[in-house]
């Protein structure tokens, strides 16, 4: 199973469309994730029209996100347990992934799914995988756009980020 994920697109504020190159990897998407701060259900109507899509809201969204999809979310897919948080909280943004990791303490999963810093991050935290797609629409201080892309298979769990230089 292939999964697009995406955070903090901030759309139409940040971008009127999906940027071209995410739009390519969405064509092959079996699921898409996204882990907050979409701002516009129209983000999540654009997206269902290429795969089946989930996610969380973020702190950008409003009633009708939060009612349509809640603050986190654990989901099974392909024999792996993800969880997916936007990891705002009372702290500062050095804190987001610490929040993400606390929104999940109790729980026994493969991976966590977490945005709103806007930086891309994927490493292992023991057995965990932590992911922080990054932004395709709203890049700060990165030098790049990003998304990422999670490959399951029967429990098995292989990620990466596509990074691009153009949100147009």
């Amino acid at each position: 199973m292939r999964i697009i994920v995406v955070s903090d697109t901030h759309m139409p504020r940040m971008n009127k469309r999906l940027p071209a190159r995410l739009v390519r990897e969405l064509r092959t998407a079996d699921h898409i994730l996204h882990a907050g701060d979409w701002t516009q259900i129209s983000v999540y109507e654009e997206l269902a029209g290429y795969a089946p899509t989930d996610g969380v809201a973020g702190n950008n969204d409003g009633p009708e996100i939060i009612a349509r999809f809640g603050l986190i979310k654990l989901l099974t897919m392909e024999g792996c347990r993800i969880g997916i948080v936007h990891g705002h909280g009372a702290g500062k943004r050095i804190d987001t992934e610490a929040c993400a990791l606390g929104s999940f303490q109790n729980g026994d999963l493969d991976v966590i799914i977490y945005g709103h810093s806007h930086i891309p991050v994927l490493k292992r935290n023991k057995e965990v995988l932590i992911m922080n797609p990054g932004s395709p629409t709203d890049k700060r201080r990165q030098s790049l756009y990003s998304f990422g892309v999670l490959e399951l298979n029967n429990g098995a769990v292989k990620a990466k980020h596509i990074f691009f230089d153009k949100k147009s």
